[in-house]
């Protein structure tokens, strides 16, 4: 069974690619959003299995938003960023979320590797 998969990114270009990719990888996408409100909208009404999360979205962070899914969704979070994982401090290492990625190590086979399907 393909796991469902959300991308929430504010990058169309970024959605397009990773959804490729993902698809690609045997995920099934299940959805795409760009910005915090419309994220959480979105884990509200296709219950993902996964949400694909860059930390820096327009007004709310990911790393924010990532609390919130924990709270209300049964979604792993993987956040990703085009930043290193040591910019974020302690406020990504205290994230409720399975992992992190950077975009430039991104892969169908390094986000299974984060979180593994259980």
């Amino acid at each position: 069974m393909k796991r469902r998969v959300l991308i929430v990114d504010d990058h169309p270009d970024f959605r397009r690619l990773a959804a490729a990719v993902l698809c690609a990888g045997g995920f099934e996408i299940v959805g795409e959003a760009a910005d915090a409100a419309s994220g959480l909208a979105a884990v509200d009404a296709v219950s993902p299995d996964l949400v694909l999360l860059d930390i820096q979205l327009p007004g709310r962070d990911g790393i924010a938003l990532s609390h919130d899914i924990a709270l209300n969704a049964a979604a792993d979070v993987v956040l990703i960023s085009s930043r290193e994982a040591g910019d974020f401090g302690s406020r990504l290492r205290d994230a409720p979320v399975r992992g992190f990625l950077t975009k430039s190590e991104f892969s169908a086979r390094a986000l299974e590797a984060v979180a593994p399907a259980a």
